[in-house]
């Protein structure tokens, strides 16, 4: 009997989507989600993938804020912004 690796296998994982362009439809994303993950009809199969996506833009999200947060606190301590880099 020959094994193929798990990589080789047709369940693989498919890449992960990209990231919505705007917190907004992120956030948008994420309740949808969890809407799905809390009713309880989500196929088992399906679990997995909608929970890592579900992480993921949970971190975006927050990833998000924190930059506006520190751009709130730059503009109280000089009065000046700067613009928000992503990953930054």
């Amino acid at each position: 009997m020959v094994r193929t690796p798990a990589s080789a296998s047709p369940e693989s994982p498919a890449p992960p989507s990209p990231m919505p362009a705007t917190y907004e439809a992120a956030v948008q994303e994420l309740e949808a989600l969890v809407a799905r993950l809390e009713s309880g009809q989500m196929p088992l199969d399906e679990l997995l993938g909608a929970y890592q996506r579900a992480s993921a833009l949970l971190a975006y999200c927050r990833s998000r804020l924190e930059a506006v947060e520190q751009q709130i606190r730059v503009v109280e301590e000089s009065g000046q912004t700067r613009a928000w880099e992503p990953g930054a």
